[in-house]
């Protein structure tokens, strides 16, 4: 269910959601999509923040509260951190800052469903999405807090070229210079060829 209140957003994400394969509920306000989720069963929820009725934080703490466990993306203009740490307090899941380009939308959808299947590898690396566990060889490796998501981010998206923003998005600080120090740390850590796209991002191409 895709709630959000800006029509010429909402249309755009709703008719990329359908020519993806995704069925989609579109909602414009927060008790339209509370009354939603007691008609129907979802498998994502992905919810503004600044809507009329009831405001996404409240309509995902009421959510939760009823243990409806759904997986939530929140996608949002309000991106200071204590707005982030709101959101993954009350339940959400992933968190997007406005603006933003669809096409990242969807990749965080495809990794949000990819993490309920199997494990998946790429060159010496393993990454099971049940747990979060890396693999290098065989053996379990510890990632922080930045490496973690840029790998997860990569390994889910293997020939697809992703954009400087959707890598921002999982820094606490981003710039040019901290994603490329960030970059060349995966590379090291993985062995993996990541590709600079000029002006638009980084890839790694299918094996």
């Amino acid at each position: 269910m895709l709630l959000e209140d800006n029509l010429i957003l909402g249309e755009t994400i709703h008719e990329m959601l359908l020519e993806n394969g995704y069925e989609v509920d579109w909602v414009i306000d927060g008790q339209a999509a509370c009354d939603a989720t007691f008609e129907n069963g979802y498998n994502l929820y992905i919810f503004d923040i600044n809507v009329p009725e009831i405001n996404g934080f409240d309509l995902v703490e009421q959510l939760r509260g009823a243990d409806d466990l759904t997986p939530t993306i929140f996608i949002s203009a309000m991106s200071d951190m204590a707005a982030l740490s709101k959101g993954f307090k009350v339940g959400a899941d992933d968190y997007i800052k406005k603006p933003f380009y669809p096409e990242e939308l969807l990749l965080r959808i495809e990794a949000r469903f990819l993490r309920k299947e199997s494990p998946v590898s790429y060159g010496k690396i393993s990454y099971n999405p049940q747990n979060n566990e890396v693999k290098k060889d065989g053996k379990l490796l510890s990632l922080g807090d930045v490496q973690l998501p840029f790998l997860r981010l990569f390994i889910t998206n293997i020939g697809r070229t992703l954009s400087k923003e959707s890598l921002f998005d999982l820094m606490e600080h981003p710039s040019d210079s901290a994603l490329r120090v960030a970059i060349n740390k995966l590379k090291s850590t993985t062995e993996w060829e990541i590709q600079n796209i000029r002006s638009v991002g980084y890839r790694i191409e299918k094996s």
